[in-house]
């Protein structure tokens, strides 16, 4: 069973994110992948617990640690960029599905179908609702990268942090907004704060 897959995957932490910006911190997407699946996770939680939700935690976990692999592939495009306008995001949703395609086709065929649910949404009820716990997750990791570079004297993130914290906000996902609530403000702290 030769499979050049999970050598692909490891590749993760070669690609850069927020390109088009001056980072003090440098953050790749595997790094970015391990937080999204951290809070995905979390975001289900809280959804489970306090809102009388079903999620599958740990499955929403796992499609978050994989939701950017494509960019092995395309590169990670700046977000301004993807979704300029419909038409770009068409193109580039289509350039996401090949690359996805690409990476599952080094899969043996037996593991293939399984991965496969993890790079595509299965058009369930439930599915789409762990994706857009994902894509939630994706923002507030966003967001939390913003921060950080703000608290660095960085303002080249401050229109970023603007636009997504108001890209969550019409998410209307109160999971989300619990989260925001309740975790965002620790990062702002200092490490001896935190202790």
């Amino acid at each position: 069973m030769g499979t050049n897959f999970f050598a692909m995957i490891s590749r993760m932490k070669y690609i850069e994110r927020w390109a088009l910006m001056r980072n003090s911190i440098h953050e790749n997407i595997a790094e970015h992948s391990l937080e999204v699946a951290m809070i995905a996770h979390a975001l289900c939680l809280i959804g489970n617990k306090r809102l009388g939700k079903n999620y599958n935690a740990e499955h929403a976990a796992v499609i978050a640690l994989y939701h950017d692999a494509p960019e092995i592939i395309t590169g990670d495009m700046p977000t301004p960029v993807k979704y300029f306008n419909k038409e770009i995001r068409s193109s580039f949703g289509e350039i996401e599905d090949a690359a996805s395609e690409k990476l599952l086709a080094m899969l043996p065929e037996d593991l293939s179908e399984e991965y496969r649910k993890l790079f595509f949404e299965e058009g369930t009820k439930e599915d789409k609702n762990l994706r857009k716990i994902v894509k939630a997750a994706d923002k507030i990791s966003a967001l939390i990268k913003c921060i950080e570079e703000s608290k660095t004297g960085n303002l080249e993130f401050v229109k970023a942090k603007e636009s997504t914290e108001k890209a969550i906000e019409e998410m209307h996902l109160e999971e989300a907004d619990i989260f925001l609530k309740e975790c965002i403000p620790s990062y702002q702290l200092t490490l001896d704060q935190l202790s």
